[in-house]
């Protein structure tokens, strides 16, 4: 695999080695064979947060074998908040460099010591979840869907657009651990990522006519919506005064974004 990486000009090759216990004398022999052989550059040892006390342990036999460089803790989207990474910092003295909430390639992130106490008192990660909208949302976007919430335009098509830039920033429940005070009451609570697929249903099961102007969608309208996205009419309901709340609530914010702009010029004119 070197070899043929050499070939083809990469820069970067990734090893990645079979799960392995530090008791097993003959695992780890081996993968002290395999660093001889390949001489890397780095090496990373990955272990899992949830299992606490054993993750240390763990680390220190494996750093006493092969003297990694550095630490990928995952699982951190579970019940544990990463105390591991403290203990595991103090007792093999290698940097915590990444960690994973999730199964994707998104959900790998470099790791901030800073994020990760605020992450262990509690106190939430909002700064990795400003991080994770920014990577989404696109400026321009953002600002074609602010021009239609000012003109009350916002519709089924705009608000099928936000839900899939949400689910794309990652598992739901860990987004809102990162808000402060919201992870300790969700410890016990499941979100399931699959929470948006009813409303979906029922916006899919629109026209597009219905989608660009909510206000067609009378009671016939409705009961066919249910049945096409079998859902009942009081779900289809409840989802279209949601709607209106939520275009409200938009409008009520957008106001008073202008209002704002408004105040600073007359502050700026007072001045003069």
């Amino acid at each position: 695999a070197i070899e043929q990486a050499k070939q083809n000009g990469n820069d970067i090759v990734i090893v990645d080695t079979a799960g392995r216990l530090a008791i097993d004398e003959q695992m780890m022999n081996e993968i002290e064979a395999v660093k001889k052989a390949i001489n890397p550059s780095e090496t990373l040892f990955v272990v899992d947060a949830m299992t606490g006390q054993d993750a240390v342990n763990t680390a220190k036999e494996f750093n006493d074998r092969l003297d990694f460089n550095g630490v990928v803790l995952t699982k951190l989207d579970g019940d544990t908040r990463g105390g591991a990474a403290l203990s595991i910092r103090s007792v093999v003295n290698k940097p915590i460099k990444f960690v994973g909430t999730g199964e994707k390639m998104e959900a790998l992130d470099v790791f901030h010591p800073e994020r990760m106490a605020d992450r262990i008192l509690g106190m939430g990660d909002i700064v990795s979840l400003v991080e994770k909208a920014q990577e989404q949302f696109d400026a321009e976007e953002a600002r074609k869907l602010q021009k239609k919430i000012a003109k009350n335009q916002f519709n089924f098509n705009d608000f099928l657009s936000q839900i899939s830039q949400i689910k794309k920033m990652g598992n739901l429940k860990d987004l809102a651990s990162m808000i402060p005070g919201v992870g300790k009451a969700l410890k016990d609570i499941d979100i399931d990522d699959d929470a948006f697929k009813g409303v979906e249903a029922i916006i899919f099961s629109m026209t597009p006519a219905e989608r660009e102007d909510p206000k067609l969608i009378n009671g016939s309208r409705r009961k066919r919506i249910a049945d096409g996205s079998g859902t009942s009419i009081q779900e289809v309901n409840r989802l279209m005064k949601q709607f209106e709340e939520t275009r409200k609530m938009m409008r009520l914010m957008s106001k008073g974004g202008n209002m704002s702009k408004m105040m600073g010029g007359l502050k700026r004119k007072k001045r003069r």
